[in-house]
């Protein structure tokens, strides 16, 4: 269905909820999966999970903000596959001191967290781009697919670091779309996702109580999602699998949301 047997992929920050579920669609599809990250444990457990369920996988443990580390992955990447079709950015995440809690003010930010939460989601998509894009410079081919989110577009209260990081991201794959087609023709798409809301580590006691019953904030987000509901993770794996594969070969510079209908709806 969507031509993909036998491509190679990595996926940075593959051993995350949101970028795992993208790995295991990928392998599902008979793809060869790189599973990037910085700590060894998880990285392995992302490998040793797509295996059990008959796929094939490769543990790359590096840093996307780390151009040696990336280097280094690369040249295993190329050694133990020969090359790559697929790459997806989506290491990223927030710190707690780039957002402004419900008694802050803009002016109580973390610079600190701020610089390190941009640098994260947008360094830590252009630095792989820049490293394992080259590749597909060579053979002139592959689909980039960088995972930008629901912040970049609206302007969600308290997220102000990781919307303004997600929002450049944006910007970047479109800039980074038309540099490829026109230095390296039509072979190579870059393009990105956005996701709405999804539960993960990092936001789940934002968004949950103990019980499982939805916080003050999870309900304005559910209240806004036509929806009425978050997404699931393997929701994320049509749309990837779509841009990774041939029958996306015409669309390149695009985000496109899986958001449960949250950028449709003016709250009317």
């Amino acid at each position: 269905m969507f031509d993909l047997e036998g491509k190679i992929a990595i996926i940075t920050g593959g051993n995350g909820v949101l970028g795992g579920a993208i790995a295991e669609g990928l392998a599902a599809q008979k793809v060869k999966v790189a599973i990037l990250g910085r700590t060894k444990k998880t990285v392995n457990a992302a490998v040793e999970k797509i295996e059990e369920q008959g796929g094939t996988a490769l543990a790359l443990v590096a840093d996307v903000l780390d151009k040696k580390s990336l280097e280094q992955a690369k040249s295993k990447l190329l050694k133990q596959w020969g090359s790559l079709d697929i790459l997806v950015n989506a290491a990223g995440g927030n710190r707690k001191g780039a957002t402004i809690g419900p008694e802050q003010t803009f002016f109580d930010l973390s610079m600190d967290d701020f610089s390190a939460v941009t640098d994260l989601n947008l360094q830590g998509t252009v630095l792989p781009s820049f490293v394992f894009g080259q590749i597909m410079a060579n053979t002139k081919t592959g689909s980039i697919i960088n995972i930008s989110s629901m912040a970049a577009q609206s302007a969600i209260t308290r997220v102000v670091g990781y919307s303004a990081a997600k929002a450049g991201v944006d910007n970047f794959t479109k800039w980074l779309a038309v540099e490829m087609a026109q230095k390296y023709g039509d072979g190579i798409r870059v393009n990105a996702i956005a996701p709405g809301f999804f539960v993960g580590d990092q936001n789940r006691d934002l968004l949950l109580e103990p019980d499982g019953s939805l916080t003050a904030r999870g309900k304005t987000i559910t209240t806004q999602t036509p929806m009425k509901r978050f997404g699931k993770p393997e929701e994320l794996q049509g749309v990837a699998l779509w841009l990774a594969g041939s029958g996306a070969s015409f669309v390149t510079g695009n985000v496109i949301p899986v958001d449960g209908g949250f950028s449709a709806f003016s709250g009317v």
